[in-house]
């Protein structure tokens, strides 16, 4: 048996089991880094109040996704990077993008672009921006606000990051088809 089993609602501890059936209404489904998490109900209750923050601030969906995305290839996680493929996909992310951040540069499209650029920067900076860093930002037509914003999003995506390069849960059948290999350090 795995060290970080994926749970499900019913073998789940009783405070993840809240959160589980949540995900479930959402997704469908229970996704496979969820049911990992579910392990720590500190982990995953902490998780949830931050990723339904996430996703009711001022960032729509496409822009959200190519954040996720892209700092999961920049935590070389490989369970995030399928899945927030999929989930770009789905917001209407153009593929040619989302292939970009997939192999590391930045997308066409400028305002992802700059997006991506400070996820990156705030990942591989540890969160120590420069002011040309902020300035390209808000040049690209976003907000001192939505930099902010933009660290919600990366702290969010770490939890799952890190709990996926741990814990390694399998990849569920819908996410298959964006499987995505981090490269030998």
């Amino acid at each position: 048996m795995s060290r970080f089993p994926v749970h499900t609602i019913e073998s789940a501890p009783a405070q993840s089991k809240p959160v589980l059936e949540q995900l479930h209404q959402a997704f469908g489904l229970i996704p496979n880094i969820a049911g990992a998490m579910a392990g720590s109900p500190v982990l995953i209750n902490g998780f949830i109040g931050l990723f339904q923050r996430v996703h009711s601030g001022s960032l729509n969906e496409r822009q959200i996704q190519t954040l996720l995305l892209t700092n999961a290839v920049t935590n070389a996680s490989e369970w995030p990077v399928a899945f927030h493929t999929a989930l770009a996909l789905k917001e209407g992310v153009d593929p040619a993008d989302i292939d970009a951040i997939r192999h590391g540069a930045l997308p066409a499209d400028a305002g992802l672009a700059a997006l991506s650029l400070l996820a990156r920067t705030l990942i591989e900076k540890r969160g120590c921006l420069a002011g040309s860093d902020q300035q390209r930002f808000l040049s690209a037509g976003f907000t001192a606000e939505q930099i902010l914003e933009v660290i919600g999003v990366v702290a969010a995506s770490t939890i799952t990051n890190y709990t996926a390069s741990v814990t390694r849960p399998p990849l569920e059948a819908p996410f298959e088809a964006h499987v995505w290999r981090a490269e030998a350090a």
